[in-house]
């Protein structure tokens, strides 16, 4: 079979079921667009590189499957570096496919060559897996390495690229092979050790269940809430996993936000952590709330990296495989012999749902500007069902960890890294991997919108039923709060504070979305509920207290724990 090496380079991801691409085309990539197009894959154009990288990261987190991400040449892929990094530290499986200049140009002694970068040097540290498709016939055996390292061990980003002149050349190549031809698919776990596992959780009187960002990306939650019933035990969140399993609502608690999540921890006597590295977010598994009871308490952990076990904290029974096939492998072992539930299980349920109810109630409200805790609840009150809820922002998002009043199966935003600015390019690419059909609320910090406020049209162009809800005080709130820490009320607080005169909701109408300005908090649902019916994407242009902003921040000394132990 004769093909170009661009149609190749198709025909090898479509094998791992990957039909969505990002990126800005230009010459060496127009014919590899074009025919994607043909071919019914979803081509994305975004306004900025670094977008379209933020954008395929969250295919990625909706699909479970590798992501593709393409960048021009020379400042095409410099852009992209912060997604690259952001994927890298988020341990999302993205491939950045970057053009390049032809090789005779690269190794020319020359000087002014034009938009002319060495880009494996500029991003090999921040991928797994770099590589060139030098000539036409490695273009397989490169890309299914790519995508070997890229879902392999603790899962991240690669890059590859081909200089101008392979492109389309003509390969003869034999039919694609499927993914379990060439790479490990659905590594299981040991027998011994899962029965081993299954004996330590049938022993345990509180046994707790650890969900991290894996589970989600890895689009397990229908078997980890199989076991989830087994073990009848609370479920514990951490920060960087905060979508809900559908039917295990009621008993998923918070980590270190939720009372009754520091109580089941401090008197768990087993915890089984799934699709978490033990981070600095959970103090390692060892710290803070975990010391209370440590002698005692045994530790289950599946990995899908072998060198992760027991870098953070000793392991008692380390499962190392693919989540998606070791949690049925637990399930298979317990279901003969399902544990009664945690006798707390019920009280921690109430004192959740009180603690809830509690903030929700105890808000400030009636000021105007709005207090920021008052707006996550209203909107997160109106979050639609079955909506993706996306994050954005410092000072937001911290209120919006203990304020929040939904429960959504599917939450955007990179703990790990902290990149701001990720919010508006996450909401398009999720929208994409849904069809465009799931409503989706972006809930975000004024400055963290103005880094790719451009993507607006890009989720215009495509019809995507977003709404941004904007928290406004026109400044870095949480470098504001800082300032105020450091040096007191009335110091400088130079660099922080930006134009009161930008009206998102008018920015917004200029990329043909609906916008509507709200200052009071009995507006905000209802304009959330407008902005829905309009048919566009909306934006909520909300005024916030910046006192509040900056001041009130709910659990910021638990939040400041994350850092180095405690040192920031």
């Amino acid at each position: 079979m004769s093909v170009k090496v661009y149609e190749r380079i198709l025909d090898l991801f479509e094998a791992e079921g990957i039909n969505t691409l990002f990126g800005i085309p230009d010459p060496n990539f127009v014919h590899l667009f074009h025919l994607a197009e043909e071919r019914g894959w979803n081509v994305v154009a975004p306004h900025h590189e670094e977008s379209a990288g933020f954008m395929a990261e969250a295919v990625s987190r909706m699909t479970g499957k590798a992501a593709l991400c393409i960048g021009t040449l020379g400042p095409g892929l410099a852009n992209l570096a912060g997604a690259i990094m952001c994927a890298k530290v988020e341990n999302s499986p993205v491939i950045f496919l970057g053009g390049q200049r032809a090789r005779i140009t690269e190794q020319r002694v020359r000087r002014g060559r034009i938009q002319f970068v060495q880009q494996m040097a500029l991003v090999e540290n921040s991928v797994k897996y770099s590589a060139s498709i030098e000539y036409a016939e490695q273009t397989d055996e490169i890309i299914r390495e790519g995508l070997r390292k890229a879902l392999s061990g603790t899962p991240g980003p690669v890059y590859i690229e081909y200089p101008q002149h392979v492109i389309q050349e003509e390969l003869d190549v034999p039919p694609v092979l499927p993914p379990e031809a060439y790479r490990l698919v659905g590594q299981t776990a040991g027998a011994d050790l899962v029965a081993k596992a299954a004996e330590l959780i049938g022993a345990a009187k509180q046994p707790v269940l650890l969900i991290g960002h894996g589970v989600h990306t890895s689009r397990a939650g229908a078997s980890v809430k199989a076991l989830a019933d087994l073990m009848a035990c609370p479920v514990i969140q951490t920060s960087g996993g905060t979508s809900y399993i559908e039917g295990l609502e009621d008993r998923t608690f918070p980590y270190g936000f939720s009372a009754a999540a520091i109580d089941a921890v401090v008197k768990s006597d087993l915890c089984l952590a799934i699709g978490t590295e033990l981070g600095e977010p959970v103090h390692f598994g060892r710290g803070r709330h975990w010391v209370a009871n440590e002698a005692n308490r045994h530790w289950i952990l599946v990995e899908q990296d072998p060198s992760a076990i027991g870098v953070n904290r000793p392991i008692d029974v380390p499962l190392v495989g693919d989540l998606r096939a070791i949690v049925p492998q637990l399930v298979d072992a317990l279901k003969d012999s399902p544990r009664t539930p945690s006798p707390e299980l019920e009280g921690w349920i109430k004192q959740d749902a009180d603690q809830l109810a509690e903030l929700a109630e105890t808000a400030p409200s009636g000021m105007s500007p709005v207090h920021p805790a008052r707006l996550i609840v209203e909107a997160t009150k109106a979050f639609p069902e079955d909506g993706i809820m996306v994050r954005d922002g410092g000072a937001t998002t911290i209120f919006g960890w203990t304020y929040s009043q939904a429960k959504p199966h599917d939450v955007m935003w990179n703990q790990n890294f902290g990149h701001l600015g990720t919010g508006l390019p996450y909401a398009v690419g999720a929208g994409v991997a849904a069809g465009g059909k799931r409503p989706m609320m972006l809930i975000t910090g004024d400055s963290s919108f103005q880094f790719h406020i451009a993507e607006l049209e890009t989720a215009a162009r495509l019809g995507l039923p977003l709404v941004c809800v904007v928290a406004v005080d026109y400044a870095w709130g949480l470098e504001v709060g800082v300032y105020k820490r450091t040096y007191g009320q009335g110091s400088l607080e130079t660099g922080v504070h930006w134009s009161k005169d930008t009206r998102f909701d008018k920015v917004a109408e200029g990329f043909g979305c609906y916008g509507e300005y709200v200052e009071r908090d009995e507006d905000i649902a209802p304009a959330i509920k407008r902005a829905y019916a309009s048919g566009k994407p909306g934006v909520i242009h909300v005024a916030v207290d910046p006192k509040a902003n900056s001041e009130e921040m709910p659990s910021y000394d638990e939040f400041r724990t994350w850092y180095a132990e405690g040192q920031q």
